[in-house]
């Protein structure tokens, strides 16, 4: 046997012997040609592994881009449905307010509140009208749910409302249910109280109380809240409660100033 064909043998074993072992199916040989496999790939992996890598890269940046686009799309349309559900409230709010102007007897103005008074900030507010638009001191100031307050200063184009929960507010009141009279003022603690109610007056917690015709500036029957409380007057034989105004006076935020209370 020539050399040359002695060498060209052992090419085709060394060839063929990797091949047999790789596809054999006896279970003696599995183990053995997994190593095969895996010793034979290392050299593929070191090569491939860099263009692996740079694959990664290239693709997380895309990824990342994309993701980018996405979030400020979606905080576009979720500023969007923001905004439109706020118009779609402002609007229902402002529709009870007209629907309040037109189906009653109180001639108003609708005005929106533009601030908070820094000296007074929990019982005091300001709003966008004023003498311009007909608003004088002392006007009552409703929304659909009831009292807000009364018009305590006047400026051209804006006006101070005294709020409901302020103590130097007062109005007098009775109970819907029995007519019982009595004067209600606030507390700064978000409650008001009604005073002066005659002794042995029956008063539960739920009566509603409602404005009086004995008040100078606020038509009767405008709802104040519900009675939470009740106890003995501090003044003298008399009962007074407590109650939760129907307005809560920092979720107000367009009112209608009645501009003739009788």
């Amino acid at each position: 046997m020539s050399r040359k064909t002695k060498k060209l043998l052992i090419y085709c074993l060394i060839l063929v012997f990797p091949l047999f072992f790789l596809f054999a199916k006896q279970a003696a040989f599995q183990s053995f040609k997994m190593n095969v496999v895996d010793i034979s790939s290392l050299p593929i992996r070191v090569v491939l592994f860099p263009f692996e890598e740079i694959k990664k890269i290239v693709f997380y940046r895309s990824t990342f881009n994309k993701y980018t686009k996405l979030k400020r799309e979606a905080d576009i349309l979720r500023t969007k449905f923001i905004k439109q559900e706020e118009l779609i409230r402002e609007n229902n709010r402002l529709k009870e307010l007209l629907d309040l102007k037109w189906n009653s007897n109180y001639p108003g103005i609708l005005a929106r509140v533009i601030a908070r008074d820094p000296s007074n900030w929990a019982a005091a507010v300001i709003i966008d009208k004023g003498e311009t638009n007909g608003i004088k001191q002392g006007m009552p100031v409703i929304n659909s749910a009831g009292v807000v307050g009364k018009i305590s200063e006047v400026g051209r184009r804006t006006s101070k409302v005294l709020l409901l929960s302020d103590p130097n507010f007062s109005v007098p009141a009775l109970i819907q249910r029995n007519r019982e009279q009595g004067l209600v003022s606030g507390t700064l603690q978000g409650v008001c109280r009604m005073r002066y109610l005659s002794s042995g007056a029956d008063v539960r917690a739920g009566d509603k109380v409602i404005t009086s015709k004995l008040s100078t500036f606020f038509p009767e029957g405008l709802m104040i809240g519900d009675v939470i409380s009740v106890r003995e007057g501090l003044e003298g034989p008399t009962v007074e409660c407590l109650i939760r105004p129907a307005v809560s006076p920092s979720q107000t935020e367009e009112v209608l100033v009645i501009i003739k209370g009788r």
